[in-house]
């Protein structure tokens, strides 16, 4: 039961850092160095999972949809680890 609920803690944890990824996305092109260097460092850590899903869902009225996807399928994860 305690590996468990670290498991669904990390993918908690994981799951707000794709939503942090994605509100600094609205702000990367304002020329913040901090919000680009944080930016950068989510991306790193955000964007190999969520690849995944942007290799079969393409943008629909010019907003990416798979870190919506993304979070939906840690949710389910989390859902089969409790």
């Amino acid at each position: 039961m305690q590996i468990g609920y670290v498991v669904y803690r990390l993918l908690n944890f994981y799951e707000m850092l794709i939503f942090v990824q994605v509100l600094l996305s609205w702000f990367v092109s304002s020329g913040n160095r901090f919000v680009v260097d944080v930016y950068g460092a989510l991306s790193t850590l955000v964007d190999p999972f969520v690849n995944l899903f942007r290799r079969f869902i393409p943008p629909f009225a010019g907003l990416d949809w798979s870190p919506f996807i993304a979070i939906l399928v840690l949710q389910l994860v989390q859902r089969l680890v409790l």
